[in-house]
């Protein structure tokens, strides 16, 4: 996918003076750094300090040890899946290919390398993802549990190789923020973790290759910070693993300053990207995690360092790790809502570790669980890492005393009832910034779950660079369980992370407690992203009735000019569930644990519905459970037109 020149201008219309003078200068410092690289200051006697204390590795449970090291051991036969694609090259990868369409990124400055341009430089995201190096640090945690000398040879023979193949400025690797960023940290742990490895030393702070290598990461996160309309999640890979890098591997003339940046730039940015309720901005949950993952992360270097932290950083991850723990379902799974793409911010455990209990584990450690928080019965080799340098908190705030289930700014309310029964109603902002580039179109959207199961599913992302068409269903309206008016999106969409007109949404009423007693709990919301050109307003008003284990949709098109418009009504149904729609009923069927379960979905009668699925011209009935992943799911869609203030009711009604 390349940018066209009126890609270029509307880009350039969502950006203030400010962000474009910034734009301009790193413009101005790109052109002078292509004859200009200077090498890394001379370094003597540089000494790495930030151990693991005393008993950390003894910590981690035996459980999570026997995941990490089969992980391991897998990757040292060469075996690793990224984003849907497995690949068996890691005993001498290739650090500039793409296993997916087998394309090469091209040799040469990295800032000419057009790596938006699938054609030219494959998948950028394959290509980028092993050189995180990520898989690195799990070798390098095998290490240190086992003390096996063959993962820490093969760690170091990846590192020269990387180092070898990828010089400073040189190539697709030094392209993007929060690559470095993420890599940096990485090379943090790997370092920390192969400390007993007679061989350590060498591979870091004793080698010029590598002070060359690290000193280039930090001067190149100092020059080209994410801004503005940009200033997102990569912001902050790139403070913490600025700040990451300073704090550990403080040996050159510029480290404190850029320690010192690095903080103020992770307070700044952290407050920014994140709610008052400690709901991430971008109303993506997966970087909710992310943006989380690296400011533990990157508090736990300064902590280690003995570098002071703002109270107000740790209140803010304090704030993230109580907002996970409440919109969480019973089997710990959070919403899926907006862009997904499996992003991590460190790496230290094998497959089958549960991701969100690994962050509320170590929430528990360092800031204590609430007594209403869920249950964490999964184990993991992060949280003992982690725990044995952040510094347990004692917050001057007052916490939640009961579980939060609407959080006004966000927009996001959950509904629990019996049975397991979780919802989640979309009236929030349709993202961060003023390109919202992790938005989807999805207002008023719901996503209903029965015991961890997705029912009314949220469809997902499966891709970013390369697949325009897939892209674009991904993020659409009709890709989500809400209303589609007139064929069109309630956003518009300016290119693949720009959105050039957002729908904005309030939230009217928004009541939970009625069905923690077996009464109802409401909600209601609008949304005018239908305004401008029908004049029409979208309102959604959703019940759940604990009693009867029943939730009711009402759908309005309010307020609409001109002839009458065509309407579609989606519902996207998970992938375990089967469907069987007959007129305007469809019965729903799925099995959790050996057992069967069922529902009843009664669709509204003035629409006609058919049931959609694995349709690929154009795209309508999929489920992406991970980023570069896709398959067929059942969508059930109902066509006809808004008549006036006549609503739409749709009843789901859970069997016992």
């Amino acid at each position: 996918m390349t940018m066209s020149a009126g890609w270029y201008l509307r880009r350039l219309s969502r950006m203030g003076p400010r962000e474009v003078g910034g734009r301009v200068g790193d413009a101005v410092r790109r052109r002078r750094w292509r004859s200009a690289r200077p090498d890394c200051p001379t370094v003597t006697g540089a000494r790495f300090s930030a151990v693991l204390p005393a008993g950390t590795i003894a910590a981690i449970p035996p459980d999570a040890a026997k995941r990490l090291i089969a992980e391991a051991d897998r990757l040292m036969y060469g075996h690793v899946e990224f984003f849907g694609v497995v690949r068996d090259d890691l005993v001498d990868p290739d650090w500039w290919c793409d296993p997916k369409t087998g394309r090469r990124a091209p040799w040469g400055y990295a800032f000419d390398v057009p790596y938006r341009n699938e054609d030219a430089v494959g998948d950028i995201k394959q290509i980028w993802e092993l050189s995180r190096h990520q898989y690195l640090t799990v070798l390098a945690a095998a290490y240190a549990i086992t003390g096996n000398e063959r993962y820490a040879e093969r760690v170091a023979e990846h590192l020269r190789s990387w180092w070898t193949a990828n010089p400073p400025l040189r190539g697709v690797h030094w392209i993007s923020g929060i690559e470095l960023g993420i890599r940096l940290l990485a090379w943090v742990w790997i370092r920390r973790l192969l400390d007993g490895w007679p061989g350590a030393a060498g591979l870091f702070e004793d080698n010029p290759v590598a002070l060359n290598q690290i000193w280039h990461h930090q001067r190149w996160l100092a020059a080209f910070p994410s801004r503005g309309s940009s200033a997102n999640n990569h912001v902050i890979a790139e403070a913490a693993g600025q700040l990451a890098g300073a704090c550990a591997f403080g040996w050159f003339p510029s480290s404190a300053r850029w320690r010192d940046d690095a903080l103020r730039s992770l307070e700044r940015h952290l407050r920014g990207n994140t709610f008052g309720s400690g709901l991430n901005r971008e109303l993506a949950t997966e970087y909710h995690g992310l943006v989380l993952e690296l400011g533990l992360a990157a508090v736990a270097e300064a902590d280690a360092a003995d570098v002071p932290v703002p109270a107000s950083i740790r209140l803010v991850l304090l704030r993230m790790t109580d907002a996970l723990a409440a919109v969480v379902d019973n089997r710990l799974r959070p919403p899926r809502q907006g862009d997904a793409d499996d992003g991590h911010g460190l790496v230290v455990d094998g497959a089958g570790t549960d991701r969100w209990a690994s962050l509320l584990a170590t929430g528990d450690a360092v800031f204590g669980r609430l007594d209403w928080w869920p249950a964490v019965t999964g184990t993991d080799v992060r949280t003992p890492l982690l725990a044995a340098f952040l510094k347990p908190t004692e917050p001057a705030v007052t916490r939640p005393v009961s579980r939060p289930a609407h959080f006004a700014d966000a927009g996001l309310t959950i509904l629990r009832g019996p049975e397991e029964i979780w919802c989640r109603c979309d009236g929030g902002p349709h993202g961060f910034l003023s390109i919202a580039a992790h938005g989807h179109a999805d207002a008023l959207s719901v996503e209903v779950r029965h015991d961890g199961v997705d029912v009314l599913a949220d469809p997902g992302t499966y891709c970013y660079h390369g697949q325009p068409e897939w892209r674009q269903y991904f993020r659409s309206t009709l890709g989500h369980n809400t209303l589609q008016l007139d064929d069109s999106d309630q956003s518009v969409s300016g290119g693949p992370f720009l959105w050039t007109r957002q729908a904005r949404s309030r939230v009217l009423a928004a009541d939970t407690s009625g069905a923690s007693d077996g009464g109802m709990a409401r909600w209601c919301a609008e949304h005018d992203g239908y305004q401008r050109a029908h004049g029409a307003v979208h309102r959604r008003r959703v019940e759940l009735t604990a009693g009867s284990r029943e939730l009711t949709v009402v759908d309005e098109v309010r307020g609409q000019n001109g002839p009458r418009r065509p309407v579609r009504l989606a519902f996207h149904l998970g992938p375990a569930i089967a469907a069987d729609l007959v007129g305007h009923r469809a019965a729903l069927t799925w099995t959790r644990d050996g057992e069967g379960r069922s529902a009843v979905l009664d669709l509204p009668g003035q629409l006609s519905w058919r049931a959609h699925r694995g349709e690929s011209d154009p795209p309508l009935g999929w489920y992406s459970a991970g980023f570069g992943r896709k398959e067929p799911a059942t969508t059930l869609v109902g066509t006809g037109f808004a008549e006036g203030a006549e609503g739409f009711t749709t009843v789901l009604r859970f069997r016992g």
